[in-house]
């Protein structure tokens, strides 16, 4: 296939209609919200997540609505739960367009210095959060290979460049997604296949995050260059976008949706 004149023919395609997106921890907080957009915006959306009545909840809200979209349980750490999934996706489909690696051990953590972070909690983290993101990558690269057509958006964090202190295990996983997400594009470009970070600020949804005060929100918001509340619909629109033929030629960066919080 030649993925340079495929991807130049259709160039201006803004569509993600019939398009098949794998979301990791999608029965909750960011990820849910990622699936109710890319459903309404005609996708079908694969709700990839380790408690199945969450996933199963999110399903039935976008079916309410008139979308399509399947639950997966999913254990993004355990390898045979991951390689099941994407035999799911394919028996039901026969295709996987997108991987959105959202899934991510974080709200429940408490902040602490690092050197009193339990040697198990460190483990589970860097399982989840990148162990899980290249389990899942590998799982369905074959079939986006197989295609000439994919797209991989690694969810990072804006807890990387701030240096952010007593989260270490979640600010090191999220920076290997970095180096993740500039090797896969390296790997994957020839085959049509795209592979881009996005990193969110201090963004707040249903799941509550006990280790974060009133002060330390007004504090994010105050350095952000719009101060304002980051909410997941201000995700929304650059994961799609990521998702689509238009972001063709757009790969190996990572994008920060942050209310100018950071700044490269």
């Amino acid at each position: 296939m030649n993925v340079v004149s495929t991807e130049v023919s259709r160039g201006r395609d803004f569509d993600v209609r019939g398009r098949v997106i794998v979301i990791t921890g999608a029965g909750q907080g960011i990820g849910r919200e990622y699936a109710r957009e890319f459903a309404a915006a005609g996708a079908v959306p694969v709700i990839a997540e380790i408690n199945g009545d969450a996933a199963r909840r999110v399903v039935k809200e976008i079916e309410e609505v008139g979308g399509r979209a399947l639950a997966v349980e999913t254990d993004v750490a355990d390898p045979a739960s991951v390689d099941a999934m994407a035999a799911t996706v394919l028996g039901e489909f026969g295709r996987v367009d997108a991987l959105v690696n959202n899934a991510a051990i974080f709200s429940s953590l408490t902040m602490r210095p690092f050197d009193e972070i339990p040697l198990d909690e460190w483990d589970a983290v860097l399982r989840v959060n990148v162990t899980g993101a290249f389990l899942c990558a590998r799982a369905v690269a074959p079939h986006m290979r197989a295609a000439g057509w994919g797209r991989v958006v690694n969810i990072m964090s804006g807890a990387v460049p701030l240096g952010v202190r007593n989260y270490l295990h979640y600010v090191t996983s999220k920076a290997a997604l970095v180096g993740m997400t500039n090797s896969l594009a390296r790997e994957l470009g020839a085959d049509g296949i795209t592979v881009n970070a996005v990193q969110p600020g201090g963004t707040f949804t249903e799941v509550p995050r006990q280790t974060v005060t009133a002060e330390g929100k007004a504090r994010l918001i105050a350095d952000q260059c719009i101060p304002r509340e980051e909410v997941p619909m201000d995700l929304v629109g650059l994961v799609l976008f990521l998702c689509t033929a238009a972001a063709g030629f757009i790969t190996g960066q990572t994008i920060a949706c942050d209310g100018g919080l950071t700044h490269s």
